[in-house]
């Protein structure tokens, strides 16, 4: 098997959830991320599934993603975790397991802080209130397991650009088009700034304005 350039893993964030082609498949971000790097189809792969918990990562797309380990490496997922069954040690455990497991000298490994997703659903003010709060500590948790394991982290929690509905699909839990690519344009200039991997027609230190750069 040909070692792939590019490995990401995550739920359906990661999948393309929201950017959806006309055979039914699924865009997404990760192809245009592949590009900006001159990825060709066959040297990337998307691990990301629907509705997959970070336990679900841990136990089947980390190993897959081990194999021919690539030499970039994405992780974008949790939120199934916060918006269902939480338990909040476990949630960090898996997230210390993810990244641990797939950090290496020789892999450039990338991750992103969760957007404010309860924000956009139509949910009675208490729980939204709840949510909100499993947010904020799983970003903790999150930008906490990224640096020990020394991965990238996008902070797009703390970018202005996807509160409200510009970037996201009507369901408010996925990126529309026009979202995964501001995402790929974004963590591409993100991974470029701090690797010196220059994106193909992105300027060398393009990082979208308004967006938080955490990077171990």
């Amino acid at each position: 098997m040909t070692r792939a350039r590019l490995v990401v893993l995550g739920d359906s964030f990661a999948e393309g959830r929201g950017d959806p082609r006309p055979d039914g498949s699924y865009g997404g971000w990760v192809p245009r991320f592949a590009d900006l790097f001159a990825i060709p189809p066959g040297g990337y792969r998307n691990l990301g599934t629907h509705q997959a918990t970070t336990g679900h990562i841990l136990d089947r797309q980390v190993p897959a993603a081990l194999v021919n380990k690539a030499t970039m490496i994405g992780f974008i997922g949790g939120v199934n975790d916060l918006i269902s069954d939480y338990d909040p040690g476990r949630f960090a455990h898996n997230l210390r397991a993810i990244l641990r497991r797939l950090a290496g000298p020789d892999t450039v490994l990338f991750t992103a802080t969760y957007p404010d997703i309860p924000g956009n659903l139509d949910l009675p003010a208490p729980f939204r209130a709840l949510l909100r709060d499993r947010f904020a500590r799983a970003n903790e948790d999150l930008t906490r397991a990224a640096a020990a394991a020394g991965a990238l982290c996008l902070d797009i929690g703390a970018a202005t650009e996807w509160h409200g509905p510009t970037l996201w699909d009507a369901d408010g839990l996925h990126p529309n088009p026009r979202g995964h690519h501001h995402f790929a344009e974004t963590m591409a200039d993100f991974v470029g700034l701090h690797t010196g991997m220059v994106p193909v027609g992105r300027e060398p230190a393009g990082v979208g304005a308004g967006v938080g750069l955490l990077s171990y």
